[in-house]
């Protein structure tokens, strides 16, 4: 056995980024173990945009046409008042021409069904296995699980989300910052939705509040509703659905019905968080990625990207056989871009979410005013980029 095909990893999460991560290292020929605390591997949630740079680094990872024949291309993206009316219709087609591919909205579930199959196909991915410690040596890393068990191996990755025990065991305990506002989340079926079209989409813009729709492809519709709260004002289940009703009436026609059509009993809720930006993701033989290392707001729609794209960049560091080295430039070579867009997703939503009268005015002619190079420039760095 060479060198590489002898060195084992432990990835600790089976979310977006974990199991990117295993299909990554797998590809680099490591051995990989995969375990997820969760007793069983259901995506809470319900649609992700994948933009270009996403695409780009999941055909690396060889299941990007899988993606796209699952998921639904991006055809149009509008930014629309509250009203409905048209604010500015987002380069969509121009951008695809230009980065090769275009943007995918897909379930949640969806995409991680597929990826569980890809990693599954060269290793087990064992659920309910609470990770506590890792316990370093001279030469690796030991797992220690809520039940006892231990296991060796020469890199410990935490991809274990927002509530990483990995980061909290490396770094202690990161404050939550909360962003100023609540989301819901809910998926209904297409032919309920007035005014939608396959690969049609868009964000609608009010005082405090904005609401969102994508096609998913195959009939259905994903939704989304950022609305300003304090913190911990989140609907009880029973109350959403009437709540999101009273939110948004009188609002563009497609927001009213797709809330009407959606189950009411599947509408998630959460207040939208993110945590400061760490100094450092490893420590010897241990490192993060994803939501564990740079949780941030979804107002760009890049929390999937970076964690697929910090999978790809560190197993080609980790072609190093010096574990804390590859670590240090994997820091290195991702730290200063997710910190950037940590940094931009929460500049964002401040413009999204205003409630001035005055500024939002000034918002919407500053959108309106914006050309299509001047829009694919500004954004250029972060979906045109190719890991």
């Amino acid at each position: 056995m060479d060198a590489v095909t002898s060195r084992k990893a432990i990835v600790i999460g089976a979310g977006i980024g974990g199991l990117c991560t295993a299909l990554s290292l797998q590809q680099q020929g490591w051995r990989v173990a995969v375990y997820d605390k969760a007793t069983s591997l259901r995506e809470a949630g319900a649609g992700i945009v994948l933009a270009a740079n996403a695409m780009k680094a999941l055909d690396l990872l060889g299941i990007g046409e899988t993606i796209r024949n699952v998921g639904a291309p991006v055809i149009q993206a509008d930014i629309r008042k509250w009203d409905g009316t048209m604010i500015t219709s987002l380069p969509a087609a121009k951008q695809a021409a230009l980065y090769g591919t275009q943007s995918y909205v897909i379930h949640r579930a969806d995409l991680q069904a597929i990826l569980v199959q890809a990693v599954t196909a060269t290793t087990t991915i064992q659920t309910n296995k609470q990770w506590i410690n890792g316990t370093q040596s001279e030469r690796g890393v030991t797992a220690v699980f809520q039940d006892g068990t231990q296991e060796y191996a020469d890199v410990i990755i935490g991809s274990d989300g927002f509530h990483s025990a990995v980061r909290e065991r490396l770094f202690g305990q990161s404050p939550v910052r909360y962003s100023g506002y609540i989301a819901l989340r809910g998926v209904c079926t297409q032919e309920e939705v007035s005014n939608t079209n396959d690969g049609g989409g868009f964000e609608a813009l009010g005082p405090g509040k904005r609401f969102g729709l994508s096609s998913l492809g195959n009939g259905r519709v994903f939704w989304f509703a950022a609305i300003n709260a304090p913190q911990g004002k989140l609907p009880p289940v029973e109350e959403r659905q009437s709540e999101l009703l009273r939110q948004f009436h009188g609002w563009y026609s497609p927001i009213v019905s797709a809330i009407e059509a959606t189950e009411a009993s599947t509408i998630l809720a959460h207040n939208i968080v993110d945590r400061p930006l760490l100094s450092k993701w490893s420590s010897g033989w241990m490192t993060l990625l994803g939501d564990a290392a740079h949780p941030m707001l979804p107002n760009l729609g890049q929390g999937g990207a970076q964690a697929i794209e910090d999978a790809i960049v560190l197993a080609r560091c980790l072609r190093n056989p010096d574990i804390p080295a590859a670590l240090s430039a994997y820091e290195n070579a991702r730290m200063a871009r997710t910190n950037r867009i940590v940094r931009m997703s929460r500049s964002m939503g401040r413009m999204v979410q205003l409630e001035n009268p005055f500024l939002i005015y000034c918002r919407n002619k500053l959108l309106a005013s914006l050309s299509d190079a001047r829009y694919i420039s500004r954004f250029d760095p972060i979906i045109g980029y190719e890991v």
